[in-house]
């Protein structure tokens, strides 16, 4: 079902800026490279620009595409932006916990996504849960985009940021004295979060001197909390989302080995055991999460999200919602491109054999839709062949693999074998939901360990530099491939 808004003119603010405070994204940062802000005008008149008739074909201006980052109209405007609607993936697993009194809360502050707990201290339970979009989003989808915009106006994605956060936790906590928050994101959104320079994350070796935790009074950001506390870093774009993740898994304690797998706008990977992780990031960028596909959105009404072969050698589409097709979203991404392969469709080089690619009504994928894909999954790939390498472990050793993460949760795991995204090891694979909120929450909930928790899990993970690699191109370009049956 559609979700329309209306908007009224307003002195001094464009259309783009009252859709950013609805929480669009600008995938490039609002260059009109992209076309990943599309929303479709139901009423009224934005006019088309050069940048729209760039990244829009003529009879989807004329069915009323337009692009958010160059919106603006005179007169009130009825638009349809449900492709931005979000079910973002928050987690209420019981954790172990030692009795304390009053609330406290945690956050993931991820690239894409926000949540926040309110949680109880002295029974472990969750009181409140808030989720939202990341403010930022209008600078740019994915980390470097955020990084550019930061070294050109400093200080303002920390606001955005400080103040979205801040406000959330006002909401959920609903009056109620908030004694600490703790928060985890990958290394660019703790940098930013704190203030720090990510200078040294814009260039090669992509790392900082600023990796540690960060402790703040709450009065400092203008939050009604006693004390906040943003989680350490483990090295490069690997930050305390991993980390948290790690705790959840308690991968850092087990005798056997095992891979955690979050496969959002930065990918993260790890691999290992007690006896020592190897971890690293990937450029996977935000084609999971539907952006940079020129009809992707994210896992909303409208969406297709499934796909899966007839008896008749055709596809068949599941859309979220029942009704018609206005998008696809990572998992139906995937599967589109697995079912392609098992019809013909797509060959293992990933070339469309007939382009585009139908899928349903409208809904179609293009060569250069399958080209992010094979970037993203490649780079995945990539990244966890090298740390089985340099672990170096056989693939049968590996016990489970942890997939985290809103993409890991929904996708079927045959599909993401079948394309190369997940390795055909035996391992049975296992989603994990938002295991950085469930590893925040284990960490508030036990302060006497907090700290040797932490302090094991960072002892006993090394980050591996992927862009520094040698391996690492040679295996990104032979995973760029989508793997045939049975290899």
């Amino acid at each position: 079902m559609a979700e329309y808004v209306r908007l009224k003119p307003e002195p001094g603010r464009t259309v783009s800026d009252q859709l950013y405070q609805l929480g669009l994204e600008f995938p490039c940062g609002g260059c009109s490279a992209c076309g990943g802000c599309r929303v479709r005008l139901v009423d009224g008149e934005i006019p088309i620009t050069e940048g729209m008739r760039e990244a829009l074909r003529e009879d989807e201006l004329a069915a009323g595409w337009r692009l958010a980052c160059q919106a603006d109209a005179a007169v009130p405007v009825t638009l349809d932006i449900e492709q931005w609607s979000a079910r973002i993936l928050t987690d209420n697993t019981s954790v172990a916990f030692e009795p304390g009194e009053g609330f406290g809360a945690v956050m993931d502050l991820g690239t894409t996504t926000l949540v926040v707990e309110l949680v109880d201290l002295a029974t472990g339970d969750i009181r409140g849960v808030l989720a939202g979009l990341n403010p930022q989003g209008r600078h740019g989808s994915d980390v470097m985009s955020r990084i550019e915009f930061d070294l050109r106006e400093p200080g303002v994605l920390c606001e955005h940021i400080r103040g979205a956060l801040g406000a959330m936790l006002a909401e959920v906590a609903q009056g109620r004295e908030v004694k600490e928050v703790l928060l985890c994101g990958n290394t660019a959104m703790h940098h930013l979060f704190c203030g720090e320079s990510v200078e040294p994350l814009s260039h090669v070796p992509f790392s900082s001197p600023a990796l540690g935790a960060r402790t703040f009074a709450g009065s400092e950001l203008g939050w009604k909390a006693e004390v906040v506390t943003f989680l350490p870093c483990v090295g490069g774009f690997v930050g305390s989302d991993l980390l948290a993740g790690l705790v959840a898994c308690g991968m850092a304690e087990s005798a056997e080995v095992m891979a955690l797998m979050d496969l959002g706008t930065n990918g993260e990977i790890a691999l290992g055991g007690r006896d020592g992780i190897l971890c690293a990031s990937t450029a996977a960028g935000p084609a999971f999460e539907g952006g940079r596909i020129r009809m992707g959105m994210r896992a909303g009404d409208g969406a297709i999200d499934r796909v899966e072969a007839t008896e008749a050698d055709a596809m068949r589409c599941h859309v979220l919602g029942g009704g018609e097709a206005r998008g696809i979203c990572g998992s139906g991404l995937v599967d589109a491109a697995a079912v392609g392969l098992a019809l013909g469709m797509i060959a293992v080089s990933g070339r469309l054999n007939n382009a585009p690619l139908r899928l349903d009504g409208a809904v179609q994928l293009s060569q250069a839709d399958i080209r992010e894909l094979q970037l993203a999954k490649g780079a995945i790939a990539a990244g966890l062949e090298i740390l089985r390498r340099q672990l170096p472990v056989e693939p049968d050793v590996v016990r489970t693999i942890h997939l985290a993460g809103a993409f890991g949760n929904y996708v079927r795991v045959e599909s993401a074998r079948r394309i190369g995204l997940l390795p055909s090891w035996k391992a049975p694979v296992a989603p994990v939901g938002n295991s950085a909120v469930r590893g925040a929450r284990l960490l508030l909930l036990n302060p006497s360990r907090r700290e040797a928790m932490i302090e094991a899990a960072l002892r006993r993970t090394r980050h591996v530099d992927l862009g520094g690699d040698a391996e690492f191109q040679e295996a990104f370009i032979e995973n760029m491939r989508f793997m045939p049956p049975g290899r």
